[in-house]
């Protein structure tokens, strides 16, 4: 989907994600101590505005304006601030060694963008810091529910981590996701990399 696309759906009436954080990010991250985060896709607010809500100092990246304008507002809302940036995830370059940790949520690239966006999410991971990646696994075709249904896009635990330079990976592998629907509790199949950089 191009910026358009995404600015369309997140003009709709509700929240796209909902108000909460994923699973996994609140799942992996609650036990951190509060920092610097960057949310990189951060869409309409919900995982950078509950790392904030504990604390932390977060920066939030997304190239839809109006998903970021929803992300202000939820977030003025519940009485938090966070820094917002509208940009390209291909053309921001965060600053190295700067964030306590760096969260890349469900950004579905063909292979050579993620792996560019790995890159740059590793280098900005600060000494002692941490990334959490969680992504939709390219098993999720065949055995999960939901989700791009494009192979191209869909993530591997073993390329996520191969991307991760200086950084050591401490869990990589796949995770189930239990989705409420109409016909009842669905499981998709996830990517979830977590790794850190040695203080």
């Amino acid at each position: 989907m191009d910026q358009a696309a995404w600015d369309e759906r997140y003009a709709g009436p509700e929240l796209v994600w909902g108000a909460g954080p994923n699973q996994f990010v609140a799942g992996e991250l609650a036990a951190l101590p509060p920092g610097r985060a960057l949310d990189l896709g951060s869409g309409e607010g919900r995982n950078a505005i509950w790392l904030a809500e504990r604390g932390w100092r977060v920066t939030g990246v997304d190239w839809s304006a109006v998903g970021l304008a929803r992300a202000a507002e939820l977030a003025r809302r519940r009485g938090v601030s966070v820094q917002w940036v509208q940009a390209d995830l291909l053309g921001y370059e965060p600053a190295a060694g700067r964030f306590d940790l760096v969260l890349i949520a469900y950004i579905q690239f063909p292979a050579e963008d993620l792996a560019h966006l790995l890159r740059a999410a590793a280098a900005a991971v600060a000494p002692g810091g941490t990334l959490l990646a969680v992504g939709h696994d390219a098993d999720n075709i065949a055995r999960g529910y939901g989700g791009p249904q494009d192979p191209d896009v869909l993530w591997t635990a073993e390329s996520v981590a191969a991307g991760l330079d200086g950084l050591t990976v401490h869990r990589a592998g796949r995770a189930e996701r239990h989705v409420p629907t109409a016909e009842g509790e669905r499981v998709a199949i996830d990517t979830l990399v977590r790794a850190g950089r040695p203080a």
